[in-house]
């Protein structure tokens, strides 16, 4: 399994941010954590609760990351299809999916 470069862990954060910022309002914050071929992404709320959203991996580039949401019922991320039905896709259509579901969930 490939892991990415420290470019291309800086490029991930970056474009997560920056989609957070305009299109999830609701977030605070995130912070993200590579370990290996691994992203792992957590939410901070307004009120400062932090919600574990998304695990994403490295397939070798910038644009395309395997997807594997947060189950709360299970206490693991568990690999799961973007809503365009492919498992792996931008950095911005998982935080999409996966900020629809929880924040959702959460009702904000």
């Amino acid at each position: 399994m490939p892991t990415p470069t420290e470019y291309v862990r800086l490029s991930l954060e970056q474009q997560l941010l920056e989609h957070a910022d305009t299109a999830w309002p609701q977030l605070a914050a995130l912070h993200i954590r590579h370990r290996g071929a691994f992203a792992y992404v957590e939410g901070r709320l307004p009120g400062g609760d932090t919600v574990k959203l998304i695990r994403l991996r490295y397939l070798g580039t910038a644009s395309r990351w395997g997807f594997a949401p947060y189950s709360a019922a299970g206490a693991r991320y568990e690999d799961a299809l973007l809503p365009s039905g492919s498992p792996s896709g931008s950095p911005a259509e998982a935080l999409d999916c996966v900020c629809r579901l929880h924040l959702t969930a959460l009702g904000i």
